[in-house]
């Protein structure tokens, strides 16, 4: 997509997107990206408040995915959802220009950061702009801990590939759970992260959009 067909198609209109937690009350979030514990080290551009905010249609969908791990005795946990176009201009401008390496060792210890880029680990256009993609895990509700699937959020490496035979087999039965519920439920997944899904029909599939991430101009 050129530069003229994107800015065409980018639109600061939040109708349409709901905050998460209005449809599944009992969802946990940890939204990384309005934190300073990402792969940057700060907070992202448009990350004003930490919720999760998706299209109505995702967020019903993920409703569905919701009750079917509670009843297996799990929790969603969401560290991203809908994400401004211009937190996508952050990222590809740090990887461009920015010398910092702070967070190297924790997020990409063994790529470069041009890396990041050719391997598909970050994108110049992210779907997360579209309003239907999650960024999940799964929450034991016995013991209020993360499921261990093997690899941390946003670990850039082969081993957070979800079909990677690196991690035990536990670790890997439980990224099948999880994306099998998800895959049932309308989600696609990547190849590359284990926590990431699309709903398969999404409802702005060529749309772009930039306002916050924020539940007051969501609410306005």
């Amino acid at each position: 997509m050129d530069t003229t067909d994107y800015k065409q198609k980018v639109t600061a209109d939040p109708s349409g997107f709901v905050l998460l937690s209005d449809h599944i009350p009992g969802i946990v979030q940890e939204i990384r990206y309005y934190s300073t514990y990402n792969f940057i080290g700060d907070r992202i551009d448009g990350y004003e408040e930490p919720c999760a905010i998706l299209t109505l249609e995702a967020a019903r969908a993920l409703k569905s995915v919701s009750n079917e791990v509670n009843a297996m005795g799990f929790r969603l946990k969401v560290f991203d959802a809908y994400r401004p176009a211009c937190a996508v201009r952050h990222f590809v401008l740090w990887g461009i220009e920015d010398l910092d390496l702070r967070m190297k060792p924790y997020f990409y210890p063994d790529l470069e950061k041009h890396e990041l880029f050719e391997q598909g680990y970050i994108a110049s256009q992210s779907g997360h702009s579209r309003g239907s993609t999650v960024d999940l895990t799964l929450l034991d509700m016995k013991t209020g801990k993360e499921v261990d699937m093997g690899s941390p959020f946003d670990l850039f490496s082969p081993l957070s590939h979800p079909d990677s035979r690196e991690v035990t087999n536990e670790q890997y039965d439980n990224r099948m759970l999880l994306q099998k519920v998800m895959v049932r439920n309308g989600f696609m997944p990547i190849d590359c992260e284990w926590w990431h899904f699309t709903l398969r029909d999404e409802p702005f599939p060529d749309v772009y959009f930039e306002f916050p991430v924020s539940a007051s101009y969501l609410k306005r």
